[in-house]
């Protein structure tokens, strides 16, 4: 008995797995050091897809294969940082700015001053007789 296609989609866990199960040609080097920004992408394209053929299991494996490629293909001749998939890196080119104010938020309210802290004392180191 086979498995239908989305069953064994579900058994696939890494970009490694996707990459052979759609016979995709890759670098290891490449999904070393893009693996989940291949995935995330892969999956913006299938959402992207408007003709995704769902009741035909061959044409939806070619269909996802092709969009494979092309995600796979945007981190061949581009980084992660500059494809810019996930979040931090959309924010500002990946660099966070902190304010003075956003730092004085996150402190305990104890009327604006900065709150203390004692350091205990280290006991001195027995001398040799």
């Amino acid at each position: 008995m086979t498995d239908t296609f989305a069953a064994q989609l579900r058994q696939l866990s890494s970009a490694d797995d996707f990459l052979q199960f759609f016979g995709v040609p890759h670098d290891k080097a490449v999904v070393n050091v893009s693996r989940l920004h291949i995935l995330k992408r892969f999956y913006q394209y299938i959402r992207q897809e408007p003709n995704l053929p769902e009741d035909n299991e061959q044409a939806l494996y070619q269909c996802y294969r092709t969009l494979l490629i092309k995600a796979y293909g945007d981190f061949v001749k581009s980084t992660p940082a500059q494809e810019k998939v996930f979040k931090v890196f959309q924010d500002v080119d990946g660099h966070q700015h902190v304010t003075l104010q956003n730092l004085k938020a996150t402190l305990p309210s104890q009327g604006g001053s900065v709150p203390s802290y004692t350091v205990p004392a280290v006991p001195a180191a027995p001398h040799a007789a």
